[in-house]
């Protein structure tokens, strides 16, 4: 069961109204966390990736996938939902850019989130922890792949698209390890798991 099945009180997996609100506004608060930058060492973060884990634990497998696939079309249409949009272009030619791989990759990192959320993962602070670092090292495999493939596998790949989020990821997973075991003890309080 996740979050949102213990507040929907819903555990089959019939779309609902519900759902496609929860789909909707999981998709818009990934387009707002694109667009705020939070001063970090060695470079800014967004908190994206954070928003993708936790649509994942707290939406599932399914409905985590279906919002960010809905950001990601969003994007591919041309609205400007990226970091850096429309700054830095929109639309399917900001995909195909460095960042289109990590963007790629938010899918596979729902899916295992919510995956794991099914299983409880998200239910205490160590496996919690550990469901956020899994679920964001995958976005790192295509991701490098394709910066890789964008700026030439001859540059210093790692150095540019991995080393310096390590610290913002590994503050996120610590920010996931914290709010999900709170929000199934604060649930658990009222009786809805």
């Amino acid at each position: 069961m996740t979050l949102y099945q213990a507040v929907a009180d819903r555990p089959t997996s019939r779309l609902s109204t519900m759902d496609v609100v929860a789909v909707v506004a999981g998709s818009l608060l990934l387009t707002l966390s694109a667009k705020v930058q939070v001063p970090f060492y060695p470079v800014p973060m967004t908190m994206q990736t954070l928003v993708v884990i936790g649509l994942g634990l707290a939406l599932g497998p399914a409905r985590g996938a279906a919002a960010v696939a809905l950001y990601l079309m969003q994007g591919a249409l041309g609205l400007p939902v990226f970091a850096g949009t429309p700054e830095k272009g929109i639309g399917l030619a900001y995909m195909m850019g460095p960042t289109g791989g990590y963007l790629l990759g938010y899918l596979p990192a729902a899916l295992l989130a919510g995956w794991l959320a099914e299983r409880g993962w998200d239910r205490n602070v160590f496996t919690a922890m550990l469901a956020a670092l899994l679920s964001g090292a995958i976005i790192y495999v295509p991701g490098l792949l394709w910066l890789g493939s964008v700026i030439g596998f001859d540059k210093p790949v790692l150095a540019f698209g991995l080393y310096p989020f390590i610290p913002g990821d590994i503050a996120k997973a610590v920010l996931a390890a914290i709010a999900f075991p709170a929000a199934w003890k604060w649930l658990s309080t009222r009786g809805m798991n």
